[in-house]
């Protein structure tokens, strides 16, 4: 993984002129004894008083041994647990954002998030908006979003990121995250998998809607895609040089987006497509289901679109000639660099069968999602994030793909 001082260096270097936020983190520890160093590093800042955001089941993993530390060193603090909704799950919604807050004392210097990707999405929210400054314990490597800026929160029913600050610190914990559940391993595998269609994504809005570009953080991104998946035997062992790489490039993903100030080189069409499903699932009363499973599956829809319907659409010139917006002429102009991108995509199948090696959900049926809402998504979607997508060009200029 980068380290802290070098991403620095090559982001002085870099004249994208997309630099949006210096890198405010101080330390990034990946380690056997990370919740050691975590107090150390309270101890060293200062802190008087601290606060730990978890829920039930992360307080267990590793929020309880963090109190025992932080009591053995005499150091203040206070536990707010999210409580779960009626179906048992927690979501980061207005509920639990106010329930953080009204857990957060005045008088507190610090915020301490110890668990998975929802809760820092809470503790990130709640402790920018009370201007306290947090950090990190992640107890699964199943999402990309420790060290973001980006807090995505469900706001009456509709799912939508808000930039609200990156954590001053990371410690994650080899020994706590070894124990998380194979699922939200194969979870994090698949929020990386997602990388292969939203960098396609990002370049293509680059190229065609002028979104601004970084290539030093689509390196990133790609970088840490393909350790990850160079690493998938590992990962399914479980053993720590596994664990270590795949939390490695979910933090190094974080930090690519971190740089730009903004999600797209971690966030395409793929992710669209799981917000949605998240959700229909919320309307509906369903239990959810995590977030990086549904992204290893709607990569694969997305990936079986882009490759087959998009191409073709994309390789035709007299096609594309009859449509009249200024987007199918900037195709037009640059078809072969964009052709490239999507025939350098692996093929679902591949996707699928690194899931399976992992015990991860590979299609909509093992999610519980039924055709249609998966069909659903595929024409509505894009209309979630203000990004020109392939996706989004897609249904603005066919509008229709028939999900088997």
């Amino acid at each position: 993984m980068i380290s802290l001082n070098e991403l620095t260096n090559l982001a002085n270097k870099c004249t994208c002129g997309n630099h949006h936020n210096d890198i405010l983190i101080d330390e990034i520890v990946i380690s056997d004894d990370a919740l050691i160093k975590a107090v150390k590093y309270i101890e060293k800042s200062q802190f008087e008083k601290v606060v730990i955001i978890a829920d039930q089941n992360t307080f267990e993993v590793a929020g309880k041994r963090v109190t025992e530390i932080l009591s053995d060193e005499k150091i203040d603090y206070s536990i707010t647990i999210i409580s779960a909704n009626n179906q048992g799950d927690v979501i980061a919604d207005e509920e639990a954002l106010i329930e953080a807050m009204l857990g957060i004392p005045q008088n507190a210097d610090s915020i301490i998030a110890v668990g998975a990707g929802t809760i820092h999405d809470i503790a990130r929210f709640a402790s920018y908006k009370m201007a306290k400054p947090f950090i990190s314990i992640p107890t699964a490597p199943s999402v990309d979003g420790f060290n973001s800026m980006g807090a995505p929160v469900v706001i009456k029913g509709v799912k939508t990121t808000y930039q609200m600050h990156s954590p001053i610190a990371v410690f994650a914990d080899i020994n706590v995250l070894q124990k998380a559940p194979k699922e939200m391993i194969a979870a994090g595998f698949g929020d990386m998998i997602g990388k292969y269609t939203s960098l396609a994504d990002w370049k293509f809005s680059h190229l065609i809607a002028k979104e601004p570009y970084c290539s030093l953080s689509a390196q990133l991104t790609k970088e840490a895609l393909n350790n990850c998946v160079n690493a998938v035997k590992q990962i399914e062992n479980g053993d720590k040089e596994g664990i270590k790489v795949l939390i490695e490039s979910l933090i190094q993903s974080g930090l690519a987006m971190l740089l730009v100030g903004y999600s797209s080189p971690a966030s395409g069409g793929e992710h669209h497509l799981s917000h949605f499903w998240e959700m229909d699932f919320i309307k509906e009363n369903k239990s959810q289901v995590l977030h990086g499973a549904k992204v290893g599956v709607s990569s694969q829809i997305i990936l079986d679109l882009y490759k087959n319907n998009v191409l073709d659409l994309i390789g035709n010139k007299e096609q594309l000639k009859n449509f009249s917006t200024a987007e199918a002429k900037a195709i037009f102009d640059k078809q072969h660099e964009i052709i490239t991108i999507l025939e350098l995509l692996p093929k679902p199948k591949e996707i699928a069968n690194m899931l399976s090696m992992l015990e991860g959900s590979v299609t909509p049926y093992d999610l519980g999602i039924e055709p249609a809402l998966v069909q659903d998504s595929l024409n509505k979607a894009h209309e979630l994030r203000n990004r020109y997508t392939l996706l989004k060009f897609w249904n603005e200029h066919i509008g229709e793909h028939q999900y088997v």
